[in-house]
């Protein structure tokens, strides 16, 4: 009976310690890795948010060039809309 005792006080003194000092730092370790993980997702989210900003913005000018040729009448709309093809679009007449 006596070394049921000692292996029970052994184990409630030294092995409890060590056990919940080594989960301890096992959950440091994990929280550790989940805070860098939630960093790479914030940085990688505020990238593509301004990927997405920029491309806003060239469509955004896209569509203001286009409403100041329709809105224009100065212009013919057909001859605008050939000049901003460029010449390589324009087809050649024999």
């Amino acid at each position: 009976m006596d070394a049921w005792f000692i292996l029970s006080f052994f184990l409630i003194v030294v092995g409890l310690p060590v056990i919940v000092g080594v989960g301890g730092d096992a959950f440091k370790r994990w929280l550790k890795h989940k805070e860098t993980m939630a960093d790479a997702l914030t940085a990688q989210t505020a990238e593509k948010a301004a990927q997405y900003a920029a491309q806003t913005e060239r469509l955004e000018q896209r569509v203001r060039v286009l409403e100041r040729i329709v809105t224009d009448k100065g212009h013919d709309l057909s001859n605008e809309i050939e000049r901003l093809r460029g010449p390589a679009a324009t087809p050649q007449i024999n």
